[in-house]
């Protein structure tokens, strides 16, 4: 399967080709026949799964064949900025033989240029939703004329309290509209928000939320918590650790371990949304480009997050929602590339570590060799020398009574 046959037009194409894309992902090759015939989707996939060119592509398609007005056509609704510069980036990339125009708007900075861009006549509007409804309401911008609604990473939206606007945004559309509407993970309040807003969807799914791709090496290392950033500029010593995402819970956490690698001479920059939106920008580009080897996040910054070839990432702080774990991690090994995973665990975090395996149906290698290794983990040590001790008596129980039969086979055998 290539794009070609998924009869994307010529410019399209081009511009598929000028990145170096020639094969679908799994989401992209379902998804965008969908939206093709016209019909709303229900995409539930992980980040990195492809899925922007999946809502992309066939709305630049269909714009390109019927529509070339300046009015916006399209709304791509998104939650943070670092996620709708690149959903911008991305739309950049394959509009660029279309002549359609796109524009990306975000809170945190000064609306002029925003407010120009759309002055000069957008189809397809980025957005997040304070932003979009602050511009609304100073009537910069009208979605009368809207054909297409794109609800991205929905989870997230909801975690981080935007349910409200979603509501407002959603008395704005024209009745008739096609709805585009993603989310990782499914759980009821998500599928409630989906039954609202969509009609006779067609349901595309991509790797579920509770499985971690092959390609990543999973491990944990037991540790307390006043040693982890120890542990942590231990692992950091190590050059095969070339660029590392490194997840805390908290903006202050964040900060502070990455003032910590930095007094330790490791480069580190932390983002967050209390950080400037050009602070956060050239942290981001810092460490896409490789100059920057750790980038420190907490889960709503990481969410924008997508760097080529991310080699490590490392949960410094294990998250009490299972399925963000798998959300963290699947920034490494990508598109077939292989990933490491690291934790730490220390005690007060097991019930996160017990629902984690429990959600991904697998146990996380623990890792006992090194120098703050905890009571947890010489116990998991322990019950590993334990099992294979009871491995190895019962293989040598298991030879010797097969050996044993095999004697008075032989001798019953010889005394007819």
């Amino acid at each position: 399967m290539n794009f070609e046959n998924l009869n994307l037009i010529e410019p399209l194409l081009k511009a598929l080709q000028q990145e170096g894309y020639t094969t679908p992902t799994p989401i992209q090759e379902q998804a965008i026949p969908i939206v093709l015939r016209g019909k709303d989707l229900l995409g539930c996939a992980q980040t990195g799964t492809g899925k922007t060119a999946a809502f992309s592509l066939p709305i630049l398609q269909k714009l390109y064949k019927t529509d070339q007005k300046k009015n916006i056509k399209a709304l791509i609704l998104t939650p943070t900025r670092e996620l709708a510069i690149q959903i911008g980036e991305c739309f950049e990339a394959y509009e660029r033989y279309t002549g359609i125009k796109h524009t990306v708007i975000f809170g945190g900075v000064n609306q002029k240029s925003q407010t120009d861009a759309l002055r000069g006549g957008v189809q397809i509007l980025i957005a997040t939703p304070g932003r979009l409804l602050d511009l609304i309401d100073q009537n910069y911008i009208s979605l009368k004329s809207l054909d297409f609604f794109v609800l991205d990473e929905a989870d997230r939206m909801l975690d981080m309290g935007f349910i409200h606007d979603i509501k407002r945004i959603l008395k704005l559309l024209p009745v008739r509209h096609q709805t585009l509407f993603f989310s990782a993970t499914m759980p009821p309040e998500i599928e409630k928000l989906a039954n609202s807003m969509l009609t006779n969807p067609e349901k595309v799914e991509v790797t579920p939320a509770s499985s971690t791709v092959d390609t990543i090496s999973q491990s944990i290392y037991f540790v307390e918590k006043q040693q982890k950033k120890d542990l942590l500029i231990h692992l950091l010593k190590n050059p095969s650790i070339e660029s590392v995402l490194i997840f805390t819970r908290t903006k202050h956490g964040a900060d502070k371990l990455a003032r910590i690698l930095t007094k330790a001479g490791i480069g580190a920059e932390a983002i967050h949304g209390n950080k400037t939106q050009n602070a956060r920008q050239r942290a981001l580009t810092n460490f896409k480009n490789h100059t920057l080897r750790a980038l420190i996040a907490t889960d709503i910054a990481a969410r924008g997050i997508d760097v080529d070839l991310l080699s490590h990432v490392i949960n410094y702080e294990l998250p009490n929602i299972p399925e963000t774990y798998v959300h963290r991690i699947g920034r490494t090994g990508r598109a077939g590339h292989e990933g490491t995973a690291i934790s730490f665990c220390e005690s007060e975090e097991l019930p996160y570590l017990k629902d984690i395996q429990k959600l991904i149906g697998k146990n996380i290698p623990v890792i006992k060799d090194h120098p703050f290794i905890t009571q947890e983990g010489i116990k998991a040590q322990s019950e590993k020398a334990e099992e294979i001790k009871v491995k190895a008596k019962e293989k040598k129980a298991y030879r010797g009574n097969r050996a044993n039969g095999d004697y008075w086979r032989r001798k019953k055998m010889n005394k007819n």
